[in-house]
């Protein structure tokens, strides 16, 4: 047989084997699935961010580090496993799609021992995000750390495909920022490709409706004002979670670099009301799109809505748009 067509054969069988399944065998990897109470700036981990290989792009074709105008960004978090002398160790690097297992993994600081001592922040010393590679699945997780730094949480998910696990962390040292560290994630099954999801200002989940409003722009903050509704009336109830109204985390598409990003204000503060707006600010690392995930609580209850939105725009939401059906798991 000619060569040419020896290459072209056998390209197309392994397009054909790994359009089927995803994760077999261990040889696969996977798939490219305290600040002032007025205000509380977004997480990206402290320090500097850079793409796994420094000095490289990223995989959405961005630096990190500076926009199309050639000005400096904020930093993007969760690119790197190891970072400020602390590495995430993933203990459970592969998981099978629809099953619970436990999720483990350890914080080692640069003598190659577990952390045992954080800083609690939002109630919590340490926030779990798992997201798909192609932002269609999100989990915002409260793992349990074990005496010897060992966290762990039961975890299902539902797709085949790659994931990102982000640990969102402050370790009790003196002069300790926060950091968010990020590691590859595999769940293997029947890998059926998914879209990113449409771009949206207006998202329903478990019966709330929660309308976008505001500006994601790169280099500059700019207000983000999710208002929630039930029932066509607004939610003036919502109640504290984790020491807010509302939790917000936008990830990056392409490598899906991290924000976790506050409100303005905070329960029992005297001026920041119980909804149904609830304003942050956040600066985006770079222009793109990106997916946002809310997390609110109600009726005692959290709930998520998802959005996708593009940076260098207002994204207050269309008049026409119809409301998008968000999904998202937490565990405490």
């Amino acid at each position: 047989m000619h060569a040419g067509l020896k290459i072209t054969a056998f390209a197309a069988a392994l397009a054909a084997t790994f359009g089927t399944a995803y994760g077999v065998g261990q040889g696969m990897g996977p798939v490219v699935d305290d600040e002032p109470p007025a205000r509380h700036d977004a997480h990206t981990g402290g320090g500097s961010r850079q793409s796994e290989h420094p000095g490289e792009p990223d995989r959405s074709g961005h630096s990190g580090r500076e926009g199309h105008s050639g000005h400096e960004m904020s930093p993007a978090g969760g690119l790197q496993i190891s970072e400020n002398g602390y590495t995430l160790d993933l203990r459970t690097p592969r998981l099978a799609a629809g099953r619970t297992a436990d999720l483990r993994f350890a914080i080692r600081g640069d003598d190659g021992r577990a952390v045992t001592a954080y800083r609690r922040e939002h109630d919590k010393e340490l926030h779990l995000i798992v997201a798909s590679r192609d932002l269609n699945t999100y989990r915002h997780l409260h793992p349990t750390r074990a005496a010897d730094g060992t966290w762990s949480i039961p975890v299902s998910l539902p797709r085949a495909g790659g994931y990102r696990v982000f640990a969102d962390f402050t370790p009790e040292k003196k002069g300790a920022e926060n950091v968010t560290l990020g590691a590859d994630l595999a769940v293997s099954g029947t890998y059926a490709p998914q879209p990113l999801p449409a771009p949206n200002t207006t998202a329903t989940t478990d019966g709330y409706e929660v309308k976008l409003g505001g500006a994601l722009r790169p280099g500059a903050a700019h207000e983000l004002k999710p208002t929630v509704s039930r029932g066509g009336r607004p939610v003036t109830d919502l109640q504290p979670y984790l020491g807010a109204y509302g939790h917000l985390v936008a990830l990056r598409s392409g490598d899906l670099a991290y924000l976790h990003v506050h409100p303005n204000g905070e329960p029992g503060d005297g001026t920041t009301a119980a909804g149904p707006d609830i304003s942050f600010t956040a600066t985006a690392p770079s222009s793109g799109t990106y997916r946002l995930f809310l997390d609110f609580k109600h009726d005692g209850k959290v709930h998520t809505a998802a959005f996708t939105v593009s940076t260098g725009g207002a994204v207050a939401a269309p008049m026409d748009e119809a409301p998008r059906e968000s999904s998202g798991a937490h565990g405490h």
